[in-house]
């Protein structure tokens, strides 16, 4: 009788596995999610962050809508003319508009950082889950040569990588993808491992699930919201990795194009002469993008964890 029962009582268990989360359980992190995304939109740094992005966004995409000057074109004021109502932002030693400049150049960092972040996530993210759930030899190889990488200074790496295989855009984003993957694998990493302990992931195993199952369905959701957060945190890093490789002359053949990078290179040594607008101006810009981010970064972390 009483072996019985245990089989009863054995079945019924792993019928309650089979099954999965219940409708209720489902209904419960829905509820949370709806509460959490009205927190984020409730925010204020949230609000002004997606409003300066959007505003650099916009000038990547329309910049011709924005302002009527090219980033080349010589304006009539001349050269080194103050910020007023001839050139707003004045000009450069050129003669070129700086709010122009400003505005066309925001089109190669965010083509560069985005692309090089998402690229960087995905990866990152993979090697995470992984080496989480499996750990053993996978994790002991693969965390040892995470890190050689992060001990070498990012700057200093992505300068001698850029300086062997050439300053093209597509060197450039494989670069600070390649940069950022550690830092994301190791957070990614940590969070599996906390994930692989409870419950539902015991659960999952007892059914028989295969470990890729239990890693693209079971863990990655559960961590989907840390993915997010180091996504829009590694966008504010890349846009600076970008812009100082650019400032150091590692971006581009042609230091004529507009970029925020090189324009502050090739103007700051005029601030000593009292001509600080060319390269102050696309200073700002940078900071205000980075700034921008990481309000949406912050928010969106501080959103996950009410």
């Amino acid at each position: 009788m009483s072996e019985t029962s245990d089989l009863a009582n054995g079945d019924a268990a792993k019928s309650e596995l089979d099954r999965g989360p219940t409708t209720s359980e489902r209904s419960a992190k829905n509820q949370i999610r709806r509460e959490q995304l009205r927190v984020l939109y409730r925010s204020p740094g949230f609000l002004f962050g997606v409003l300066i992005v959007g505003f650099w966004v916009f000038a990547a995409l329309w910049p011709s809508l924005l302002t009527s000057v090219g980033p080349k074109e010589f304006v009539e004021a001349g050269p080194r003319v103050k910020p007023g109502s001839e050139a707003w932002l004045g000009t450069d030693k050129n003669g070129w508009d700086v709010y122009a400049r400003i505005i066309y150049g925001a089109r190669p960092i965010l083509i560069v950082a985005p692309i090089a972040t998402a690229m960087a996530v995905i990866v990152g993210t993979m090697l995470g889950l992984v080496m989480g759930y499996y750990r053993g030899w996978v994790d002991e190889v693969l965390s040892r040569v995470i890190e050689a990488i992060l001990s070498i200074p990012i700057i200093l790496m992505a300068i001698l990588v850029v300086f062997t295989f050439g300053r093209s855009t597509p060197v450039i984003i494989g670069t600070i993808a390649v940069l950022f993957v550690p830092a994301i694998t190791r957070t990614i990493r940590s969070a599996a491992i906390a994930e692989s302990d409870l419950d539902y992931v015991m659960s999952a195993k007892m059914r028989g699930e295969s470990g890729l199952f239990i890693v693209g369905r079971e863990i990655l959701p559960n961590v989907t919201g840390l993915v997010v957060v180091e996504l829009t945190v590694r966008l504010g890093y890349a846009v600076f990795t970008y812009a100082t490789l650019a400032f150091l002359g590692f971006v581009g053949s042609n230091i004529t194009d507009a970029d925020w990078g090189i324009d502050v290179s090739q103007n700051y040594e005029q601030i000593v002469r009292d001509i600080w607008w060319p390269s102050i101006f696309p200073a700002i810009a940078i900071a205000s993008l980075v700034i921008g981010v990481n309000l949406i970064a912050d928010s969106i972390d501080k959103a996950l964890k009410s």
